[in-house]
């Protein structure tokens, strides 16, 4: 498969595999064919697979994760933050710079969070994206 270069170097397939309805928004999830589909993306030459916190939440990430055991030299994951996630007072976009930190440090470093190793693919995220509030005129709304 054709390779693309994606910012500074990071090399991926011409094809990648959005993760989303795997475990969310398409009927009843099945992680086996998940796992099976995952595995026969990689075969075929895919190397980027997407994922998010917010597809879940949480489980999007965990089932990359556990689909990638043994393989993850041969993926780019690609994962999303930016919701507030189980948060009655809020809701919705979070692109405040402490959410931002929150949840993009690492592993050792992170007080609260221990369960982040499992949901971001074992920690071996290659490419982290935002889900931004925008207003059309390239500012961040905090």
């Amino acid at each position: 498969m054709r390779q693309r270069t994606l910012g500074q170097g990071l090399s991926v397939a011409e094809l990648g595999l959005g993760c989303m309805g795997m475990s969310q928004s398409y009927g009843t999830p099945d992680d086996e064919e998940s796992v099976a589909t995952i595995h026969r993306a990689l075969e075929l030459g895919v190397t980027l697979f997407d994922t998010a916190e917010a597809y879940g939440p949480y489980t999007n990430e965990a089932l990359l994760g556990r689909a990638l055991e043994g393989r993850r030299d041969r993926a780019i994951v690609a994962t999303k933050f930016g919701y507030e996630i189980g948060r009655k007072d809020r809701g919705g976009l979070d692109s405040r710079p402490s959410h931002i930190r929150e949840a993009v440090v690492p592993i050792d470093q992170s007080r609260k969070d221990k369960t982040r190793c499992r949901r971001r693919a074992q920690n071996q995220t290659s490419l982290i994206l935002a889900h931004l509030k925008y207003m059309g005129t390239n500012q961040l709304i905090e």
